[in-house]
């Protein structure tokens, strides 16, 4: 059977957020705003971009202003066309009409597998979307429109990968990989080495945080072992996919901000304001005269 079409997309929000303790310690990381959105609010527009209609949050306890944000806010709205704020009532009604969003829980942090597999009952037996929140990626193309065009095209499972220099690599879950005669973007994963010691990587080629995933990911998840920390990790669970089906990883064009880390988030704020129609210009004539 040849897929034709993706329409879910999945977002594990579910973490505690603690490298930004203290500001997430009662705000969810995800809702940290770069500029002036909500993190998780740039990766749903990339998948709604992609040509998803459906988004699955697996949220965890203290999550609800997520649930709020993508909802309608009648006492936001009322206000605003009371004193006719027709462009902020617009933004504001915007966000609840981007895609339908679907929440399910993931009642312990188990890992990313685990929170993966929570949302197999909502999305059936069909390909679909990973994406983490705190991973934005700056692209003239969206990274994912970019890899369900990849996904069309080989049938297989995708991967978002990046070069990654020097022992930085270490951080990351790296590709043994061959870079596709015909697509140079395409990789032909072999096996994916979680966060290799200095010099034994098989690449330089990172896994981020954007996937496509055929439904049979569901199976394997569900029998394979815990990993490090008790956990169920992505990683086992596409290793194990690839006894049975071909796994691609794809060098997508565009820029990933790492915003779940503080040094990334405040780089991804500056960049961010640089390129914003309005903010821009001034922001950038204030930077020069800060002193460096």
């Amino acid at each position: 059977m040849a897929y034709t079409k993706i329409t879910k997309a999945v977002f594990p929000a579910a973490g505690m957020g603690t490298r930004f303790l203290p500001a997430t310690k009662a705000t969810p990381k995800e809702m940290l705003c770069l500029v002036d959105k909500p993190l998780i609010q740039y990766g749903v527009e990339e998948a709604v971009a992609a040509g998803c209609t459906e988004i699955i949050i697996v949220t965890g306890r203290g999550k609800a202003t997520m649930e709020d944000h993508f909802d309608r806010s009648p006492e936001l709205e009322a206000s605003l066309e009371a004193k006719n704020k027709t462009a902020l009532l617009e933004i504001a009604r915007s966000v609840s009409k981007l895609a339908k969003i679907t929440y399910t829980r993931q009642s312990e942090p188990l890992g990313l597998g685990h929170a993966v597999l929570q949302a197999k009952q909502i999305v059936g037996n069909e390909p679909f979307c990973v994406l983490l929140p705190d991973d934005i990626v700056d692209a003239s193309i969206p990274c994912m429109k970019q890899m369900v065009e990849a996904f069309y095209e080989t049938q297989s499972s995708i991967l978002g990968s990046e070069v990654v220099e020097g022992d930085a690599i270490s951080a990351y879950g790296c590709l043994d990989c061959t870079p596709d005669p015909k697509n140079p973007r395409l990789l032909a994963v072999k096996t994916m080495v979680e966060k290799p010691a200095p010099g034994t990587q098989p690449s330089q080629n990172a896994i981020i945080g954007r996937y496509i995933l055929t439904p049979r990911i569901f199976e394997m998840l569900e029998h394979i072992t815990p990993g490090a920390g008790g956990e169920l990790q992505l990683t086992d669970g596409i290793k194990a996919l690839l006894q049975h089906e071909k796994v691609y990883g794809f060098s997508y064009e565009g820029k990933r901000h790492d915003a779940g880390d503080k040094q990334g988030f405040l780089r991804a704020t500056v960049e961010f304001a640089l390129k914003h129609d309005k903010l821009g210009p001034d922001f950038r004539a204030w930077l020069k005269t800060f002193p460096l």
